[in-house]
């Protein structure tokens, strides 16, 4: 008789496929906590849902998506999008670990949408607006030549017809693949936001984190109330490249949103949670 019977023999593939299954239900289970980014507690991700899917130690607002975005500030199936069709061009065919033209299918795939920003109408407690919502899933929320596109015309929509407009920042900033064409959008977007303020149409925008580059350069800074949430990281460069160039160290904090807020750059740090009801009295009292 050999040194395995047939039936531990039998038994090996059993005791292999267990193996497989408890690595699946640990992963499972991994998922169901996730680490704050700021305060670097591990928290279980149900309750930070629960709250809005704000950090309960240090009411660090973790990034939500689009659709959250849009239900917890506009009055129910009130907001239409708009330009829908609008899709990216690779004018330069541009290629870094892969081809623009790929990445960008790619990403449509994942994130079911054309571009980095959702345009629309809606109403908030009954006043009608124009909004553009940063998506930063869509390769980092980046400011392509279809991002300012949108935004730009969101922004003449408003001044045509006398409605306020509002812009949820998300943003690493330009996008490279499509080297200066990006970098263009950032003077056409404040040109019409010019033309918007000119009309005496509010411009407001809401800083999330994380706004950086070109976005808060042009978009992000130009408005005529300037909202962030809490710790928001809100700057153009990334405090590495700053640190390395000025050759100083640099304040702790000093690219969050409450270290603008003492030093002037931002207006107001609003709650998630009270964050239509400000944006409803703040329109109330501008419009």
């Amino acid at each position: 008789m050999g040194l395995f019977s047939k039936k531990d023999k039998e038994k090996k593939p059993y005791r292999e496929i267990d193996i497989k299954k408890e690595i699946r239900r640990a992963e499972k289970e991994e998922s169901l906590w996730i680490k704050c980014s700021f305060c670097q507690e591990l928290l279980y991700r149900k309750e930070i849902e629960r709250n809005l899917n704000v950090c309960l130690k240090c009411f660090y607002h973790f990034p939500i998506s689009v659709e959250n975005r849009i239900a917890l500030t506009f009055d129910k199936d009130s907001f239409v999008e708009l330009y829908q069709n609008v899709e990216p061009v690779d004018f330069l065919k541009f290629k870094d670990t892969k081809y623009y033209k790929v990445r960008l299918s790619e990403t449509k795939e994942a994130t079911k949408r054309n571009e980095a920003v959702v345009c629309g109408r809606g109403k908030i407690d009954d006043i009608d607006v124009l909004a553009a919502l940063f998506d930063f899933s869509f390769m980092g929320g980046s400011l392509g030549s279809v991002v300012g596109e949108k935004i730009t015309r969101i922004l003449e929509e408003g001044a045509s017809k006398l409605m306020p407009v509002i812009v949820f920042c998300a943003s690493g900033g330009a996008r490279m693949q499509e080297g200066i064409m990006s970098l263009m959008q950032m003077s056409k977007v404040s040109g019409a936001i010019y033309r918007l303020k000119s009309m005496r149409v509010p411009y407001v925008t809401v800083l999330t984190d994380p706004t950086l580059g070109g976005v808060t350069a042009s978009i992000g800074m130009l408005g005529d109330v300037i909202i962030s949430e809490p710790k928001a990281m809100i700057g153009f460069a990334g405090p590495r490249v700053i640190k390395e160039t000025i050759k100083e160290e640099l304040p702790q904090g000093f690219q969050r949103a409450e270290y603008l807020l003492e030093h002037g750059m931002i207006d107001m740090i609003v709650h998630r949670r009270e964050l239509k009801q400000k944006l409803s009295t703040l329109l109330s009292l501008i419009t």
